[in-house]
């Protein structure tokens, strides 16, 4: 969106390519040259004309503005052919970076891709990495438990209760199974 108020642009819309805001640039300044003019031509008609000399004067600056101002729109029209080159240009390197970006890969290229993604090369975000902290934590989860089991178990084994009780069946079971030897 543009406004132009007294020559000055307002809301300049420049987000687009840079061949299209050196367009915009030219325009504005041939805007400003043919307005330039046309402002001169006015000013002709406030200008007495009292001989021949003079009349032909003002007609001369008449027609000197109406090239001047024809001069400059061929000026802008020749620009214009560069600009549309320019802006082909542009876009078509916008468009082979993209197809670059999403070219086929070749087989190698797509390996180093897997490892750089699997190893985190680029980033310490790789699959490896996060299964490493995964089995990292698993492990110190599983140690822990193990340290707290052993030291139920070696307190209950540590009472007296208990130890009595493990004598006892230790005992039982010598009387229930006696040995037997047999000769053939």
């Amino acid at each position: 969106m543009d406004i132009k108020a007294a020559g000055l642009r307002l809301f300049n819309d420049y987000n687009g390519l840079k061949s299209t805001r050196d367009r915009l640039d030219r325009q504005s300044k041939r805007d400003n040259k043919i307005a330039f003019y046309e402002h001169q031509k006015e000013s002709l008609k406030n200008m007495k004309t009292d001989s021949l000399e003079d009349i032909s004067r003002k007609l001369e600056f008449l027609q000197r503005y109406d090239d001047a101002i024809v001069a400059t729109k061929d000026e802008y029209n020749h620009s214009q052919m560069f600009h549309v080159m320019d802006e082909a240009m542009e876009r078509a390197e916008k468009i082979a970076e993209q197809a670059e970006k999403y070219a086929p890969k070749t087989p190698e290229e797509r390996r180093e891709e897997m490892i750089e993604e699997a190893t985190g090369v680029d980033k310490n975000e790789g699959i490896l990495s996060e299964v490493m902290d995964e089995l990292s934590e698993i492990t110190e989860r599983m140690s822990e438990e193990i340290v707290e089991k052993a030291e139920e178990i070696t307190e209950e084994l540590s009472t007296p209760e208990t130890m009595v009780q493990a004598d006892k069946s230790e005992m039982n079971a010598k009387h229930k199974y006696r040995s037997i030897d047999y000769r053939i």
